[in-house]
């Protein structure tokens, strides 16, 4: 996996939970649900930058 990779994915995924807390402080359903769903979408990224890792040895 490329180090822009890893870290577009971490950045990805702080931003979601920064977006949750947020949520969670505000009462926001939605902007936690938004946060949830962008920590997700990063982990899934980073799974398939994992596989694609395994594939290239």
């Amino acid at each position: 996996m490329g180090l822009d990779d890893k870290i577009k994915n971490t950045a990805d995924k702080l931003s979601g939970k920064a977006k949750e807390t947020e949520g969670k402080a505000t009462g926001d359903e939605k902007r936690e649900a938004q946060g949830k769903g962008e920590q997700g979408a990063a982990d899934l990224k980073q799974a398939g930058e994992k596989v694609k890792d395994a594939f290239k040895k």
